[in-house]
């Protein structure tokens, strides 16, 4: 199971309830969605962030 979020910041945060520490390696400038993918196998969560199309 998958799914997406799109990571927006409002005001002085980041839409999504994301914690920053996870965002440290992102360049704030360009756009990500955030992906959630659930591993059933291994009964763990994941989260990744994918660069939006047309980034900035």
């Amino acid at each position: 199971m998958e799914f997406k979020r799109k990571l927006y910041k409002r005001g002085s945060s980041y839409e999504t309830t994301i914690p920053m520490p996870l965002l440290f390696a992102l360049d704030k400038s360009r756009k990500y969605n955030v992906v959630f993918a659930y591993d059933e196998e291994a009964n763990k969560w994941y989260v990744k962030f994918e660069e939006m199309a047309g980034g900035k």
